[in-house]
Order: structure tokens, then C-alpha cells, then sequence
């Protein structure tokens, strides 16, 4: 069963992750999570997708991986790169006016491969600890 087409092609790598990023967002959205920002920026990092799932903030990384030769799309979310979505998260729950202490949030990545056709939604992929 194919999810989604490719409707163009192009060599632009922000271009290409944008595509990706709406693939995500659109497949969140039918999950029912609702839409809340994209590409919040900060001097520390970038976060692709701020999501609501009911009372849940959710925090989504979007990795796509045009093969699986050289290993999982997920698989480019290293350590740093988990800190640097945690500590970008807390900067925008502080933006919000929101505590982390009384704020429900959480981190998922989601791994795309063969042109949209394949997508791996791993919830509460990243910890704080």
C-alpha cells in the first residue's frame, strides 16, 4: 500500500526536507494530533514539528533516508542531537509560558525511506534523562 507520492523532484536539501516534513505532519494529523508550529528555530537547534496529542505536546524530529544502505533514518538522531531538541523544546515551552514540571510533553521521531512510502513513527524516542 503506497501512503504518498512524491510530487516532484528536487536537489534542494531544505526543499527535500520540507517535503518531508509536510509527509509527517499530514500523517500525524491523521493519526489525530493536531498541528501546532514547524521549524521552530533557536540559537541551540531546530525543532521540526510541535504536534498536540490531546493534552501532549509532542516534539517530532523528521528523518528521512532516500536508502536504508548506510542505516535507519532514525538511527541520524544521535545523542547531541537529542540534547539539542531537549534544551530547544524548553526554550519554547518557556516562549509558551509553560513549566516543564506541570507541562505534558514528549519527543517522537519520524523516519521516513523509499520516497514517503515507507514511514516509521517511533513514539517517546527521546528521554530527558
Amino acid at each position: 500500500m503506497k501512503l504518498f507520492s512524491q510530487t516532484k523532484t528536487t536537489n534542494n536539501t531544505r526543499e527535500v526536507g520540507s517535503h518531508y516534513e509536510t509527509l509527517a505532519r499530514d500523517y500525524l494529523t491523521r493519526q489525530g494530533y493536531r498541528f501546532i508550529a514547524a521549524n521552530f528555530n533557536t540559537r541551540l537547534g531546530e525543532i521540526d514539528l510541535i504536534m498536540k496529542d490531546g493534552h501532549t505536546f509532542v516534539f517530532v524530529e523528521v528523518k528521512y533516508r532516500k536508502h536504508s544502505h548506510y542505516g535507519h533514518a532514525a538511527e541520524m538522531v544521535t545523542y547531541a542531537k537529542s540534547q539539542k531538541l531537549i534544551k530547544t523544546a524548553m526554550i519554547w515551552l518557556q516562549q509558551q509560558r509553560l513549566s516543564a514540571e506541570t507541562t505534558q510533553f514528549r519527543f517522537d521521531v519520524i523516519a521516513i525511506h523509499q520516497q514517503g512510502q515507507d514511514i516509521n513513527w517511533i513514539k517517546n524516542a527521546i528521554t530527558q534523562g
